[in-house]
Parts: structure tokens; C-alpha cells; sequence
């Protein structure tokens, strides 16, 4: 073999060998435990809390106020699904007057698997095939005699 066939063998081999490598992703929050250790309940308040940690992931939408800090390390082997490899909530609850009360950290203790069934999901109520999704309203709307046409046409003569 000549050199510039054993050259481009090589570098075949290390592209190839390039596209299998792992992929590490973070997403979400970038934490600093030593900042996330900071927030301390009857001290802090919202304007302090948003001066150390930036704004929140999330904000709840009902009962007490409360701000999430979510931040999630995830790793993918060639030709597999992601995995969560680390995953930190920080979870700061206030009062009626914006005064943190509790500051609530968890990680991957508190991470549920699902596993969706199937490619559809299943609901209540009729199902319909192809056909009756294609043909099932004619005649529903504006037909003769029906309740939105009325007797005589437009009108109602």
C-alpha cells in the first residue's frame, strides 16, 4: 500500500472514532452550591434572592409563592437515549410579604422514569377511524332543514 492510501485509512478510522464519542449536556439553572447555600430563611427576601441567584427556572403558579432553580447534567453513549447523570432543585418558598421562608434543595432522589406507552396516547371518548375523520362532518353544519338552516332557508321565510 502507498503512503496517501494508509494516510486516508487513518484518518477515516479517527473520524469514525470522532463520531462515537459521548455527549455530557447541562441544561437549565447553572448551580453554585456555595451561592445556592447562601439563601437563609428569615434574612433573605425576593430582591436578595433574585440579586444572588439570578431569576428563577420556574415560578408557582398557585398557593404559596415559591421560585425553582432547576439545573439537570444529562450523558448519551453513540446510538442510545440520554440519561440524567446529575439533577439539582433548589426550591425557595416566601411569605405574603416576599420574606424567604424555606430554602429546599433535592436531586436525584426525586427523579420519576416514565415510560410512555406506545406511540400514541390513549383518551377517553369515541375513537374514529381514518374514514370518519375524513367524511364525519359533512352534513353537520348549515345542512337543509337542520337547525342552522332553518325552514325556508335564510331568513327563515
Amino acid at each position: 500500500m502507498n503512503l496517501s492510501v494508509r494516510i486516508g485509512a487513518v484518518v477515516a478510522l479517527a473520524t469514525l472514532a470522532a463520531g462515537c464519542s459521548s455527549i455530557r449536556d447541562h441544561r437549565g439553572y447553572i448551580a453554585d452550591p456555595a451561592l445556592m447555600g447562601a439563601i437563609q430563611p428569615g434574612i433573605d427576601n425576593q430582591q436578595s434572592v433574585e440579586g444572588t441567584l439570578g431569576r428563577p427556572t420556574y415560578t408557582s403558579q398557585f398557593g404559596q409563592e415559591t421560585w425553582y432553580y432547576i439545573s439537570s447534567t444529562t450523558y448519551q453513549k453513540p446510538f442510545t437515549t440520554p440519561k440524567i447523570q446529575e439533577h439539582n432543585v433548589l426550591a425557595v418558598k416566601f411569605d405574603e410579604a416576599g420574606n424567604v421562608v424555606q430554602a429546599d434543595r433535592s436531586g436525584m432522589e426525586n427523579v420519576a422514569r416514565i415510560d410512555p406507552d406506545g406511540a400514541a396516547t390513549p383518551t377517553l371518548g369515541l375513537e374514529r377511524g381514518f374514514l370518519q375523520d375524513l367524511f364525519g362532518n359533512i352534513g353537520q353544519v348549515g345542512g337543509v332543514g337542520g337547525a342552522a338552516g332553518g325552514a325556508g332557508g335564510p331568513g327563515g321565510t
